[in-house]
């Protein structure tokens, strides 16, 4: 494909011109003091038989110095390995149709353990008791230990030399405290602000979070002292590189290095750091819930629309707690219940309609902290936390319906798209550990997704309901009247001062952020139900609305879980493996094959909540209504047993797209209903397998790359419209044209695919651009005339309307959920719409059968031709606008540029910068394996 201008990075645009000569000579690469050896590879057992692919784009060297950011800007360089794997990632939307299993390699690496001597780029040992050993395809480090203590010492090491500026980035994002170190910029503040608003703590509640670990056994204090290794590594990279000047030229852009003396500090790593780190991660793709007071908004508005009974039917069916037609991936007939609404909800508290304010975050804001737009852009999205995110997929087939009855695994996460990427490839071989994969950068001290051995192992975000929201009382100590600013709750009987969490930052310009200096503070409050998140009144009474999240003060405790995952001695097969995963107090869908068997495994930490408690709504804080066996204190609970978590064993298929995990398993949020993007992985792996069919890896992966090109609203919702429309004759002209162009986008599979591999133009062009044009206003026009203006505006509050590649052609949006908030080019797409609402409310007025219906027909108020008018007259309203009006253009391309509106870009975190990739909707890492023995 074609290179277009990189995209302008983040850092590194204004240079000091004096700087510029010194640093490309004086910036080059120096040796470190970790010495260079003989390179001996040490292979590993390894049961996969060259049938062990992977991939993660860009490419493994995450760390630029400043004279290779100069190299990018001026001449377009980049360091070796930077981008190496996005070719071959972006590749194989072109080349899928006709993939064989020998092709596999050139669309992804070769995941054996180990590296052929042939192949050795470079091996070195930071300790007598380590050697990391680089290979020449991608650069990825294979560390091999004699010793525990030295084998993590050399994945800290690894981390250290790949991922050292991201790590930093993410430990101050982690504390709340990015401004002060990458720049003011609103994207940096907005960042910081929104982590702290769900994961504040203290320095000692870190710590205490790392001595928790230390008493859950041998396994927890190998894991700490695995830690406390990689964190000796880390530092010693970080001592050798500020020695050599080796180190991330961002440390000289940001102002933390002088780049002409080398005066200055790259602070060491400490455990407390990756706590911070690990609430990151545990935030953004592992937790689940917290949305009932947006979900209270929607009832509020149904009944206010209704009348309390048929508005309760209303926002039940939009809520699609449990609906019948959603796709489950547990599918061998066991059912799971959890979290389902009761039908005699106790304990609710519903908010005074108009009454809930959000609650104050920022306080003593000066100079530039009191604007909220800034010149610079920021090193990461504002709204990475708190836009919605589409996270994952897995396609998993048992071999009794493969090629050669071995399973077969196409499975990854899909964490966005970054440079450096979040995630980082290594291997880790030495006692009690042996695994190749991927990682988050500085908590690689265990490959955390993934291959053993005789194993491969993968996750989905499930998302499940661990997130509760209470109306706390308010109250005054002094017998004052009580009132909203009131800083004092009641818990059971008690009034209670609430926590204060404050976390100063102050900024001031650098080379990369000119924003002009400024500070504020960030203030939270805590009480024993949880963060403050808002205030209102219930009753007229005024309360403090809370958010208990289950795994809060337990950020780390999932790593005996990830620490077993690579430990051959712990996980050998199928049921070893889902004791390991329930281990893990994220909300995750976990997936394993080997030689024999598949399994699936849903963890989490789910509390058992008090009988009659709604967990779709705010609950009345009061020990009746409180988790079971809560515990403030140390913020735990009773939780379900292991039995009682969605799992399965060899089941003919697993597919999972962040779907529902299984019946019964309640969805906490709108919209997992009847058509879901993961319905579009499902009807390929069943088509398959239909009539005796057998997986291939290749087909497998072709399966999955068809999906990822699929518009979901085209393959399950256009043959509705369509349906709707020729209901009557079409006696428009215009129409008929209109109407043709889209059925042949839908003989063409509805894809959005280049007319060829580069071309930069998309087959059946027109058809697209009416349909992302069309999807809004459709759902405007069905819904809105039957909703009313208050209930349709709370919905879109609840779930958005659309999510298309491009991010834009949002529609109405009200609240601050929109996935589409300012994140462009992000790859993934429709995970979050209106699709089911749509599906289920045309198929209703066209007389089908519905299971789970919405509570009333909305189209045309339920008459056919009524909603064919509909439908036609925001399709030929679709049409009428340019391609420039349904694709504005950004900083990145110019408007009416269809395909580059839709193009993925690895947004930098520094300051290299990669070029555009067609669309694709997949996981960022991903691996195709097919074990042929075992142990």
């Amino acid at each position: 494909m074609p290179r277009r201008a990189p995209t302008p990075g983040r850092l590194g645009r204004k240079l000091p011109a004096a700087a510029l000569a010194f640093v490309l000579l004086a910036a080059a690469p120096a040796v470190t003091s970790a010495s260079a050896v003989a390179a001996t590879p040490h292979t590993a057992a390894d049961y996969c038989g060259g049938q062990c692919d992977d991939i993660l784009p860009p490419g493994e060297n995450g760390n630029a110095t400043l004279a290779d950011i100069l190299g990018n800007k001026i001449f377009g360089t980049s360091p070796a390995h930077t981008n190496d794997q996005l070719g071959p990632y972006a590749n194989l939307a072109a080349a899928y149709p006709g993939l064989t299993d020998s092709q596999l390699g050139s669309f992804f690496n070769d995941a054996s353990f180990g590296v052929q001597p042939s192949q050795v780029a470079s091996s070195i040992s930071p300790r007598p008791d380590v050697t990391i050993v680089r290979d020449k395809a991608t650069g990825v480090p294979h560390v091999t230990g004699t010793t525990r203590y030295g084998t993590e010492y050399g994945a800290g090491y690894a981390a250290a030399q790949d991922r050292l500026w991201v790590m930093d980035l993410f430990r101050h994002v982690g504390r709340g405290e990015l401004s002060g170190f990458a720049g003011g910029a609103a994207a940096n503040r907005q960042l910081e602000q929104s982590f702290w608003q769900v994961a504040p703590y203290t320095e000692p509640e870190l710590q205490q979070q790392i001595d928790s670990i230390a008493s859950q056994g041998s396994r927890g204090q190998q894991a700490l002292g695995d830690a406390q290794a990689y964190v000796d590594g880390i530092n010693q990279y970080i001592t050798s590189a500020y020695n050599s000047r080796t180190f991330p030229g961002e440390y000289d852009l940001t102002g933390q290095i002088n780049a002409i003396t080398n005066a200055g500090t790259i602070q060491p790593f400490k455990l407390t750091d990756l706590v911070a780190l690990a609430s990151v991660i545990g935030a953004l793709f592992g937790s689940g819930g917290g949305g009932e007071l947006q979900s209270a908004q929607v009832k509020q508005a149904a009944d206010a629309q209704y009348g309390t009974a048929q508005g309760d039917a209303v926002w039940k069916s939009l809520r699609e707690a449990d609906d019948p037609e959603a796709l489950a991936t547990v599918h061998d007939g066991q059912s799971f219940p959890y979290a389902l609404p009761p039908a005699n909800p106790q304990g609710v508290a519903m908010p005074d309609p108009g009454s809930v304010v959000p609650e104050q975050l920022i306080y003593n804001a000066t100079g530039s902290a009191t604007s909220n737009s800034t010149k610079a852009t920021g090193v990461l999205p504002g709204n990475l936390l708190t836009a919605k995110h589409g996270m994952s997929n897995a396609l998993v087939v048992s071999g009794a319906h493969t090629d050669d009855g071995h399973p077969v695994a196409v499975f990854g996460p899909q964490t966005g798209y970054f440079a450096p990427q979040l995630l980082m490839l290594e291997e880790l071989q030495g006692p009690g550990i042996s695994a190749r994969g991927a990682a988050f950068a500085g908590l690689s001290f265990y490959v955390e997704l993934g291959r053993g051995a005789d194993y491969a192992w993968s996750a989905t975000s499930a998302g499940q309901d661990i997130t509760d929201t209470y109306a706390v009382p308010l109250c005054t100590t002094d017998g004052s009247a009580v009132t909203l600013a009131s800083e004092s709750y009641l818990y059971h009987g008690q009034c209670l001062p609430f926590d204060k969490l404050t976390q100063s930052d102050s900024w001031a310009p650098t080379t990369a952020d000119s924003t002009p200096a400024g500070s504020y503070n960030l203030v939270m409050y805590r009480s024993d139900y949880g963060l403050v998140t808002a205030r209102g009144t219930v009753g007229g009474k005024p309360v403090a609305f809370t958010s208990l999240r289950s795994s809060y003060q337990h950020e780390a405790d999932s790593i005996i879980g990830f620490q077993m995952f690579n430990d051959p001695g712990a996980v050998h097969n199928a049921a070893s493996f889902q004791q390991a995963a329930q281990n893990i107090n994220y909300t995750f869908n976990w997936f394993y094959a080997d030689a024999n068997d598949t399994a699936y495994y849903n963890s989490g930490s789910n509390p058992v909540r008090a009988p009659g408690v709604d967990p779709g709504l705010p609950v009345t804080a009061s020990p009746a209504y409180e988790w079971q066996g809560f515990d403030p204190a140390t913020n735990t609970a009773q939780y379900t047993p292991a039995s009682q978590h969605p799992q399965s064993v060899d089941q003919d298929y697993y597919v999972s797209w962040n779907n529902k995990p299984a019946p019964g398993y309640a969805s906490p949020a709108f919209g997992d209903g009847s058509v879901y993007r993961a319905n579009l992985l499902d009807s390929r792996v069943k088509a398959l397998i239909a009539n005796g069919g057998k997986v291939s890896r290749s087909s497998l992966t072709q399966a999955m790359e068809s999906a990822a090109l699929t518009d979901l609203r085209g393959e399950d919702v256009l043959p509705d419209l369509l349906q709707v429309i020729n209901s009557a004759p079409i006696t428009d002209p215009q129409l008929a044209n209109l109407v043709q162009e889209l059925k042949n986008w839908q003989a063409d599979g509805t894809k959005r695919t280049e007319t060829s591999a580069g071309s930069q133009t998309y087959r059946d062009a027109d058809a697209i651009r009416v349909m992302d044009a069309w999807w809004p206003l459709l759902a405007q026009a069905e819904f809105q005339p039957g909703l009313g203006s208050g209930l349709f505006n709370a919905l879109t509050g609840a779930l958005q309307i659309n999510e298309s590649p491009s991010g834009g052609q949002t529609g109405p949006v009200s609240g601050g959920v929109s996935a589409n908030e300012s994140i462009p080019h992000k790859g993934s797409s429709f995970q979050y719409g209106w699709w089911s609402y749509v599906d289920k409310d045309l198929r209703s007025v066209l007389g089908q059968s519905v299971a789970g219906p919405l509570a009333q027909p909305f189209c045309g108020g339920g008459s056919l031709s009524a909603c064919r008018s509909v439908v036609i007259s925001s399709l030929q309203q679709a049409a009428a606008e340019t391609p420039a009006q349904v694709y504005p253009g950004d900083s990145s391309c110019s408007a009416g540029d269809q395909w580059c509106a839709d193009t993925i870009i690895q947004r930098p975190l520094g300051g290299v910068t990669d070029a555009k990739t067609t669309w694709q909707n997949r996981p960022t890492y991903q691996q195709v394996v097919q074990f042929p023995s075992h142990r």
